[in-house]
């Protein structure tokens, strides 16, 4: 990756905007909608700073010199991190971004998930975030919960995110969730690509509390397991860990 996408809070938090006319205006927009406080080049509190600039050189030097980070419009050299283009749901933000690369393509990705997403999918997570405490009553294992949840999330799940009702079918879930599969699967890569994962192979790797994989694998293959999965190297056809949950063993074909 390039950059690490992240989520900042700038609720009452100081952000300085420098420059005039729409590219500012625009910049100054977006951060009071997440509830910044737009300040000039003097306050001592800000953290980060846009720059709207036509030779914004000089600025970003010295305000990179007191430690800033610093966006510097039509700049990517400059800049210390990039504006996504961005997607709301209520609570659910989706950004894409290139790195500076194309805002104009980062607006038709951003557009195009548009027509997929529901109107429903942020009281599908506000009900999420409200149900909470009964599903850890039901499940106190955080695997067993996120396995649950998992099941019930994936495509043609009884929460499918994509799908228009999921928001209207959580209380009945909530009252009678099962818990997701837990187990063993296993499957042999004949390539090092990604892409050539099957749609279940890709969502076993997805959900997985251990990945088990033979010497050689590539990074790009286990990068799309989740982050916190737990990684152990197994000999070439040794058997698959002991473990809870779901493990997921990665074979390499051989010859």
């Amino acid at each position: 990756m390039h950059s690490l996408p992240l989520l900042h809070r700038l609720n009452g938090q100081p952000v300085i905007v420098l420059g005039e006319g729409e590219a500012a205006t625009a910049k100054a927009r977006l951060l009071e909608r997440a509830g910044a406080r737009i300040v000039g080049e003097d306050n001592p509190h800000a953290r980060l700073a846009f720059v709207a600039l036509d030779d914004p050189d000089a600025v970003v030097a010295r305000l990179k010199a007191r430690g800033l980070l610093v966006n510097a419009v039509d700049r990517p050299d400059l800049c210390d991190f990039t504006v996504p283009s961005l997607l709301e749901r209520g609570p659910v933000l989706v950004a894409v971004g290139t790195g500076g690369a194309s805002a104009g393509l980062a607006k038709a990705l951003r557009l195009r998930l548009e027509t997929l997403l529901p109107a429903s999918l942020g009281e599908l997570a506000n009900g999420l975030a409200t149900g909470r405490a009964r599903l850890r009553a039901r499940w106190p294992d955080a695997g067993q919960r996120r396995r649950a949840l998992d099941a019930a999330l994936a495509e043609g799940g009884a929460l499918d995110p994509l799908a228009a009702g999921s928001a209207a079918a959580l209380e009945a879930w909530l009252d009678g969730a099962q818990p997701g599969e837990g187990g063993v699967r296993e499957f042999t890569v004949r390539s090092d690509d990604p892409d050539d994962l099957t749609l279940r192979q890709a969502r076993w790797l997805g959900s997985a509390d251990v990945v088990a994989h033979e010497p050689g694998t590539a990074e790009a293959i286990l990068i799309r397991a989740r982050a916190d999965a737990v990684r152990v190297e197994l000999p070439p056809g040794a058997a698959a860990p002991d473990g809870s949950g779901l493990t997921v063993v990665i074979r390499r074909q051989s010859g």
